[in-house]
């Protein structure tokens, strides 16, 4: 399960398959060591994005 505290590297490293979803959101810099080195809750801030549906999104398809 995914929370909003987890590092991105973390995530996309466990389940690269939810990079989409940090996509849909307006991140595509993914690659970049600053972006993956921040929690999902850092980068919604960033995004203006609700760190909460991000992660609910991301344990509904992890679940699946």
């Amino acid at each position: 399960m995914v929370d909003k505290n987890m590092i991105i590297g973390d995530v996309l490293d466990q389940y690269p398959d939810t990079a989409k979803f940090f996509f849909e959101m307006g991140m595509h810099c993914l690659g970049c060591p600053a972006s993956r080195g921040e929690t999902i809750e850092q980068a919604c801030e960033v995004h203006s994005a609700n760190a909460d549906e991000l992660v609910t999104k991301i344990n509904e398809f992890i679940a699946e």
